[in-house]
C-alpha cells in the first residue's frame, strides 16, 4: 500500500536568479543545481469582499463582470456641465448603509470618509467569510490597506477662505466662532486614517500599514501584507484597497493631466482597453479587501482556502512623475521580480489581468512588456481588463482586480474586455474581446501600475495541498 506524500506548508523559494538567466529558466533541475532552498511560510486567501460600480459585493460584481455589463454612467454626485468629462464609476450610496455593521462601526462613522465607508463594507464580507472573529491572537493579525484619504470639499474650501483678508491674514476667532469647520474634515482626508480605523473596528494588533502609491496602491497593500506573513510578523493580514476621489477635485486633477476620455457615444462604451480608439481612463470609486493566512494557522482553524498568493514584485519607473516608461522598464522588473519570488515559469502562467487603463501609453507599454516577459507564449496568454467595466479605481483598483481573477480560476471563468472593437496593430495579444470564456486556467498574475511609475504585480492561482 503506497503512503500518501507528507505536505508541507513552507514552499520551496528560489533566491535571486543567477544573471542573464530570464524567469522562465525557474526549473526543478535548476533550483536543484543552484541549491535554492530558502524556504518561506505559504500565504493563502481565506476571505475576500468588494464593493464596486458593477455591484454591492463580490458575488454581484463578478456576475455582472461575467456577462460583460458596465458600471460607467453619468455622473451624478456633483455638477459636470461644461467639463469635457462628464462619466464616471460610482457606487449607489443606498449600498453604504449596511445594516450589518456592529455599534463600534455606528459610532465610527463620524470619523469614516466615503472611502472609509466602502472599504468598511469590503472588509466586512471578507472578515465574515473568513470567521476572523474566532481568532484569539489578535496580535498576530493586521491591517495593510492603499487609499489616499479624501479630497477637500469645494465647499470647505470657499467656506474657509471667509476668514482670509486676502493680505496674508486669517482670523482665527471669527472661523472658531463660526462653529462651521470641524476637524473631522480634516481628520477623514488623512490617508493613514483608514488602517487605523480598521485595526480598531476588527480588532486588529498586529502590524499597521497605509501605502499611498497610485495605482499600485491595492494590490502592493496585499504584496506587502504577503511577506509580513511570510516572515512570520503576522498569522493573518486584512489587505486590499479602497478609493471614493470621483468628486470635483479629484475628476479636475485627472481632467488637467488630460488622462481622462473626453470622446465617447455612450458612458458605457468609453472605457475601452486595448481598442484601437482608446483616449483615455474613466475614473471609479470602489474596495477591495483580502484575508491573507498563513497555511497552516488557517489548516489548524479548518477555514476553507479560496487560493494561494505565490509571489509579488514591486518596482519604480524612475522616469517621470506623471508617465510610464514608454519601454515599460518598471512593468517588467515588476512582472519578473513576482515570478522570481514565485519560483513559477512563465510557461506556467494561464492568463494576466491587465492593468489597461484605456489610454494610448499604458495599453501599448504594458503589451510591449508582456511580450518581452513572456516570449513567444505571449501570444497565447489571455489578457484581460477588468477597467472595461469597472473604470479605474486608483487605490482600489489592484485589490479589485486580485479578487476577480482569483474567483475567475476558481470558476473557470476569463472574464473579458469589453468595448473591444477596433483592434490596435500594435496591441495584437488576446484580450478576450466582449465575452467572457469559459476555461480552466490554474495560475495568473495580475499587473497594477501607478501614476509616477509605481508598479505591483501579484501572482496567485489554486491553492494545492
Amino acid at each position: 500500500m503506497s503512503r500518501k506524500k507528507k505536505t508541507s506548508s513552507k514552499r520551496r523559494m528560489a533566491g535571486p536568479v543567477p544573471k542573464g538567466l530570464p524567469p522562465n529558466c525557474l526549473t526543478k533541475s535548476l533550483l536543484k543545481k543552484h541549491n535554492f532552498t530558502n524556504s518561506q511560510r505559504r500565504v493563502v486567501i481565506t476571505g475576500y469582499g468588494m464593493i464596486t460600480p458593477l455591484g454591492k459585493n463580490t458575488e454581484e460584481t463578478f456576475e455582472n463582470a461575467s456577462n460583460g455589463r458596465s458600471g460607467i454612467d453619468f455622473i451624478s454626485s456633483f455638477e459636470t456641465k461644461g467639463l469635457p468629462c462628464r462619466i464616471g464609476g460610482e457606487v449607489d450610496d443606498a449600498c453604504l448603509n449596511n445594516n450589518s455593521e456592529n455599534s463600534q462601526a455606528q459610532r465610527l462613522e463620524k470619523f469614516s470618509s466615503r472611502a472609509l465607508k466602502l472599504l468598511r463594507i469590503a472588509t466586512l464580507e471578507a472578515v465574515q467569510q473568513a470567521k476572523l472573529n474566532k481568532v484569539t491572537n489578535r496580535e498576530k493579525i493586521g491591517v495593510s490597506i492603499g487609499t489616499h484619504g479624501d479630497n477637500p470639499k469645494v465647499e470647505d474650501m470657499m467656506f474657509l477662505h471667509k476668514f482670509y483678508d486676502g493680505n496674508g491674514n486669517w482670523d482665527m476667532k471669527r472661523l472658531t466662532q463660526a462653529g462651521g469647520y470641524s476637524y473631522l474634515k480634516f481628520f477623514r482626508r488623512k490617508p493613514d486614517v483608514a488602517a487605523s480605523i480598521l485595526s480598531k473596528l476588527f480588532n486588529c494588533k498586529g502590524h499597521n500599514f497605509s501605502l499611498v502609491s497610485a495605482c499600485a496602491a491595492g494590490s502592493q497593500a496585499i504584496g506587502e501584507a504577503y511577506k509580513v506573513i511570510q516572515e512570520g510578523k503576522c498569522d493573518v493580514m486584512i489587505a486590499g484597497g479602497g478609493e471614493a476621489t470621483l468628486d470635483f477635485t479629484g475628476l479636475m486633477g485627472f481632467v488637467l493631466l488630460k488622462a481622462l476620455t473626453e470622446k465617447y457615444k455612450t458612458p458605457q462604451t468609453a472605457s475601452r482597453p486595448f481598442d484601437r480608439r482608446r483616449n483615455g481612463f474613466v475614473l471609479s470609486e470602489g474596495a477591495g479587501v483580502v484575508i491573507l493566512e498563513e497555511l497552516e494557522h488557517a489548516r489548524s482553524r479548518g477555514i476553507p482556502i479560496s487560493g494561494e498568493l505565490f509571489g509579488y514584485g514591486s518596482s519604480a519607473d524612475a522616469y517621470r512623475i506623471t508617465d510610464t516608461h514608454p519601454k515599460g522598464e518598471g512593468a517588467k522588473i515588476a512582472m519578473r521580480r513576482a515570478l522570481e519570488d514565485a519560483s513559477i515559469s512563465s510557461d506556467n502562467i494561464d492568463c494576466i489581468n491587465a492593468h489597461g487603463t484605456s489610454t494610448q501609453q499604458n495599453d501599448l507599454t504594458e503589451t510591449r512588456a508582456i511580450k518581452e516577459i513572456f516570449g513567444e507564449k505571449a501570444e497565447g496568454i489571455p489578457v484581460y481588463s477588468n477597467k472595461s467595466m469597472l473604470g479605474h479605481t486608483i487605490a482600489a483598483a489592484g485589490a479589485i482586480e486580485f479578487i476577480l481573477t482569483l474567483i475567475g480560476i476558481n470558476r473557470s471563468i476569463l472574464l473579458p474586455t469589453i468595448n473591444y472593437d477596433h483592434p490596435d496593430p500594435k496591441c495584437d495579444l488576446d484580450y478576450v474581446p466582449n465575452e467572457a470564456r469559459s476555461k480552466k486556467h490554474r495560475k495568473a498574475i495580475s499587473n497594477s501600475f501607478g501614476f509616477g511609475g509605481q508598479n505591483s504585480c501579484l501572482c496567485l492561482g489554486e491553492y494545492e495541498k
